[in-house]
């Protein structure tokens, strides 16, 4: 059963970079046909896919977030992280990270998310 945990600040200052790491257990996250993606809420909003780093190590972001985000692993340590800079208020959101099986797919196992804030 593959599990999955968000950490990173709760709180972000605008104009800075929001880093977020997923740790996750019970199974490499280089196994074939999964994507690990990252997924957000914002306040009264819908959920939001953010993007996602393939088992193979591509990448692939949501259009409207593209410019600003940016994608990583490390095998080692079976985690991967998102960096979002230049954040705004409006990127407040609850983050979750996700095993799915497709680009722009929200079904999947998800952790139980983290709340950020961005606030000076």
């Amino acid at each position: 059963q593959v599990q999955l945990q968000e950490s990173g600040p709760g709180l972000v200052k605008p104009s800075q970079t929001l880093s977020l790491t997923c740790t996750v257990s019970g199974g490499p996250i280089t196994t074939n046909g999964y994507f690990w993606a990252w997924i957000r809420q914002p306040p009264g909003k819908g959920l939001e896919w953010v993007g996602a780093i393939a088992y193979s190590g591509s990448t692939y972001y949501s259009p409207s977030l593209k410019s600003r985000t940016f994608i990583s692993r490390d095998t080692s340590k079976n985690q991967f992280t998102l960096q979002l800079s230049s954040v705004t208020p409006e990127d407040t959101a609850v983050y979750y990270c996700a095993r799915t099986r497709g680009i722009a797919v929200t079904q999947g196992s998800w952790g139980q998310g983290t709340q950020v804030t961005v606030s000076s």
